[in-house]
């Protein structure tokens, strides 16, 4: 999973990246630092893996990672190649969702690139250059699906289709609020415009260290953006990127005391994961061994076989079954010999959907 932080000059943008992934990407009161996409690879924080880890007395533990990707700093007209423009349309193409960091706090120290500090127009701002960009992309296919939507049914109900999508673009909205999709096979066609406002948003309220402790509640600014979301079908955390950055030099018990002080139960990070997780419908299922403890990254809604070549594609195209068995349940009794007397390991066949904590060995053959 690849995620990308967005965000205007001078939001904070850079200061989360680097406490997110401890990468020290270059973060300075100017525009354009970070000239160069930073990529950071981040375990994902699961507490379930240490306990399997400690009853298979493991030899290695493997979290599952996302992939941060910090994109340049963004200006108006960055559609028409404005500052870093056409390098950050081409690195958020990439991604999968885009974590857009929105500044909500006063600070006079730290110039706005606007001068002061409003995040719906910063939202807009950013939105505008993607839908600009999204146009563009649609006017060229549109220009050459014309050429033989006139002798082909299938080019000219496409074509409509794109007509459609760009009047939608062009009243200023993204295309994710676009609700005109009739069948599977429009579906399919809108996917594969990958367009950037189709792509999930998760917008970082950036907040100080004062509107932490009420998440943002008594903050405006923060009120803004979330009904802003909420419209869109976008997910809203609240953080204070300069506290992410001191809580990531510190260790594991300074850290918990430190989230304790100020009345924090969950870290920044934390909260970003699990959103990312439920704004593209992802699960962790397990696997446990003496060798290794590892927990795996699929869609929800993945059936058995598709899971077991997350491992390795032998895995998928030799599917026998799988042994499944909850992840409690298995802590719960204690070992898999004891689970398995107790009838809660489940032989599982081709129609099994996978959910999230499943404890599964799979059985193959090649």
């Amino acid at each position: 999973m690849k995620l990308g932080i967005v965000g205007l000059p001078n939001v904070g943008k850079s200061t989360l990246f680097n406490s997110l992934t401890k990468a020290g990407a270059e973060s300075a009161n100017y525009p354009f630092c970070t000239i160069d996409p930073n990529v950071g690879v981040v375990a994902v924080p699961d507490e379930r893996l240490g306990r399997l880890a400690d009853l298979y007395h493991s030899a290695k533990v493997t979290p599952a990672v996302i992939e941060f990707v910090d994109i340049a700093g963004l200006v108006k007209g960055a559609s028409k190649g404005e500052g870093l423009g056409n390098q950050f349309l081409a690195n958020i193409r990439e991604v999968d969702a885009i974590i857009h960091v929105v500044r909500c706090f006063e600070d006079p120290n730290v110039v706005h690139v606007d001068g002061s500090v409003d995040p719906l127009r910063d939202i807009e701002t950013i939105n505008l250059e993607l839908i600009f960009s999204d146009i563009e992309i649609l006017e060229r296919r549109i220009a050459k699906t014309s050429r033989g939507a006139r002798n082909d049914k299938a080019l000219a109900k496409e074509l409509d289709l794109m007509q459609r999508i760009k009047a939608h673009l062009e009243e200023g909205k993204t295309a994710k609020t676009f609700g005109g999709l009739d069948d599977e096979e429009e579906q399919a066609w809108f996917a594969s415009y990958n367009l950037l406002t189709a792509k999930p948003v998760i917008y970082a309220a950036n907040v100080s260290e004062d509107d932490l402790a009420d998440d943002g509640a008594s903050n405006p600014n923060v009120q803004k953006v979330r009904e802003f979301a909420a419209s869109e079908h976008s997910e809203v955390f609240v953080i204070c990127a300069q506290i992410e950055e001191e809580i990531s030099e510190l260790e594991e018990d300074e850290k918990k005391m430190f989230l304790e002080d100020l009345g924090i139960k969950t870290s920044g990070l934390d909260k970003l994961i699990q959103a990312s997780y439920r704004i593209l419908g992802l699960i962790s299922y397990l696997t446990a061994g003496e060798k290794e403890t590892r927990a795996w990254t699929i869609k929800v809604g993945t059936k058995a076989p598709q899971a077991a070549g997350k491992i390795h594609s032998d895995f998928e195209r030799g599917f026998i079954r799988a042994e499944v068995v909850n992840y409690q349940d298995l802590l719960d009794c204690g070992s898999i010999a004891a689970a398995r007397a107790k009838g809660l390991v489940g032989s599982e066949g081709k129609e099994y959907v996978v959910k999230d904590g499943d404890v599964i060995e799979f059985l193959f053959n090649v």
